[in-house]
């Protein structure tokens, strides 16, 4: 934890660099001091199938959310997700000069209890 994932509409692929979208995000969650290196987990899913507002053909979205443990202040979760929010705006700036992209994102804590993790990356990280 934490996990970045975001849904996304295909027809957003030409027009955007999701690619680099993903590596800003996972930089600003390191520089946010919050979460070790080896925890991190940024994706995107493609979305064949959606149907947004009007149906027009160049209506398009993207859905984030950041799955944290608990544990955080409410002050550095509000940091984290305006940190990562105006990543995201930067990164997709060009397609706000159109009426047909919406962007949403929302930090979900999750309960520890009902949370299990095994994860391989950390020893090999905190040894480096």
């Amino acid at each position: 934890m934490p996990h970045f994932s975001f849904e996304y509409s295909a027809n957003l692929e030409p027009k955007a660099d999701l690619g680099a979208l993903c590596h800003h995000v996972k930089q600003a969650m390191m520089e946010s001091g919050l979460f070790e290196l080896g925890a991190i987990r940024v994706r995107g899913v493609r979305c064949e199938h959606y149907a947004i507002a009007d149906e027009l053909a160049q209506n398009a979205f993207l859905d984030a959310s950041l799955r944290i443990g608990h544990g955080r202040s409410a002050a550095d979760k509000t940091r984290l997700g305006e940190a990562v929010f105006t990543v995201l705006c930067a990164q997709l700036e060009p397609l706000f000069n159109s009426p047909h992209f919406a962007l949403t994102l929302e930090i979900r804590e999750v309960d520890a209890g009902l949370s299990w993790k095994k994860n391989a990356i950390h020893p090999r990280l905190r040894s480096a």
